[in-house]
């Protein structure tokens, strides 16, 4: 077990019971590029998209709100849950570190075996061909939107691979913007609302297009969707300084700050839009401030949405590579994966096997709703188990490892409620798509003899 280290200097710090003399990357990330970092993966282009799906399923505003609020405090439950794991294993990996640390490497193993095969590369895929198809509508080209893709992905790659503080500078101005933009729409929606311009209609109900039963499942994997990435910067905590302290308060402010952005984006959407006018269209915010400023307010959305999912695809190609960072580390993967560049001080092996697999992913799944879904299914399953080897790792060592640091508000209450959200995420996504969801849980299963064949075969000391 390891306790990682609250050292704030810029040289690499030692983490980790399986090579105690490896060095970590460099505590080099403050609270701010941290929380750019989490809101920076959160707000891509769900928030533009996932409303007009909504309105497709369900039928009543109110019970729309209630879901995307529901969908905030699941998120806020994970988030506190993995503050304090966070702060007892702030060394890189995230969710990776927490697998390991409570049920062992055979569980950890295919956590990152799923991650760097399928979960980052459709996450990084999915936000990116956003980017793309946008980028399309703003330049009237006529682009492959695959090809764009790549080639996003390839820049923001390089980026992450030139050095962590050029990295997060980037990401604090991308999540700046964006977050500003977004919170602009909201007063523009809010301003007309109040001087009672388009809310002939508002929050009307309209006839449910199917059953709520059958609904539930594609919205709250949606929503979830919309609100993933909170998780994401536990797989930078070996970069954050001063840890223990730093990232409990990052977990919880980014969260709420997203939950309370998304509730008011989506009052103000339901405020002007009658349902039955957001399901004919694929993103409401540009019809929104189409129709409240004219022909320039739909552009202008246009250009948020390229910078909100350029930002995202930035900061999800920056935390996932730092799971298969830590896995190589612990021997659990090639151990070039694990390299740090000598120069810049990044994993950058692991940064261009990533974005090698996201292009696949692209090609081979072609749209953003096949990488969604995939990424969804399968990150869902472990997010819950977690949250569960908290409970585990407090049954073992108690306080150890944290001291007066962080503890969980509200625990066992709070993993518990959601431990059960995800049970119920991927319960209802295996009864919605026993199909599609049966071939993930075939690539799940699949890396349990793939780690005792790793095993056999990696040779000694290399698990």
């Amino acid at each position: 077990m390891h306790t990682g280290s609250d050292a704030s200097s810029d040289r690499p710090h030692v983490t980790g019971d399986a090579d105690v003399a490896r060095p970590d990357l460099p505590r080099v990330v403050g609270f701010w590029g941290a929380v750019s970092v989490l809101v920076g993966v959160v707000i891509g282009s769900g928030i533009f998209q996932t409303p007009a799906f909504i309105a497709a399923n369900l039928g009543s505003p109110w019970l729309i709100l209630l879901l995307w609020g529901a969908g905030g405090l699941i998120a806020l439950c994970g988030a506190l849950t993995f503050a304090e794991l966070a702060a007892r294993f702030p060394s890189s990996g995230g969710v990776y570190v927490f697998l390991r640390e409570g049920y062992g490497p055979v569980v950890a193993f295919v956590f990152g075996w799923t991650y760097m095969l399928i979960t980052k590369p459709s996450a990084a895929g999915g936000i990116a061909i956003i980017f793309a198809e946008h980028l399309n509508l703003l330049t009237g080209l006529k682009l492959n939107p695959q090809a764009t893709t790549c080639v996003a992905l390839f820049v923001l790659t390089l980026i992450n691979a030139l050095g962590v503080r050029g990295s997060t500078r980037f990401a604090v101005v991308l999540t700046a913007l964006k977050f500003s933009a977004v919170f602009g729409v909201i007063v523009i929606g809010a301003w007309a609302a109040a001087r009672g311009v388009g809310v002939e209609r508002a929050f009307e109900a309209s006839p449910s297009p199917k059953p709520l039963i059958l609904a539930l499942a594609p919205v709250m994997a949606a929503i979830m969707w919309t609100y993933d990435g909170w998780a994401d910067v536990g797989a930078i905590a070996g970069e954050v300084k001063e840890p223990r302290r730093t990232l409990p308060r990052v977990f919880i402010a980014g969260t709420l700050a997203v939950t309370g952005l998304y509730g008011l984006a989506n009052a103000v959407y339901l405020w002007h839009i009658p349902l039955e006018v957001m399901r004919e269209t694929r993103s409401v915010a540009p019809l929104l401030l189409e129709g409240l400023t004219g022909p320039i307010g739909a552009a202008a959305v246009t250009v948020i949405i390229i910078v909100s999912t350029l930002g995202s695809s930035h900061a999800s190609v920056m935390t996932g590579a730092r799971v298969t960072f830590a896995q190589a580390r612990d021997g659990l993967l090639f151990r070039a994966l694990g390299r740090i560049d000598p120069k810049r001080q990044t994993p950058a092996t692991a940064l261009w096997v990533q974005f090698a697999l996201s292009c696949a992913a692209v090609l081979l799944l072609r749209d953003f709703s096949s990488l969604a879904e995939s990424f969804v299914f399968t990150m869902w399953l472990f997010y819950g188990l977690g949250a569960g080897a908290l409970f585990i790792i407090r049954r073992r060592d108690g306080r150890a490892e944290v001291g007066p640091g962080f503890r969980t508000p509200g625990y066992p209450v709070v993993p518990a409620l959601f431990i059960l959200a995800s049970a119920a995420m991927t319960g209802l996504a295996v009864w919605a798509e026993p199909g599609r969801t049966g071939m993930w849980l075939l690539v799940l299963a699949a890396g349990v003899p793939t780690y005792w064949i790793w095993r056999r075969f990696s040779g000694p000391g290399s698990a």
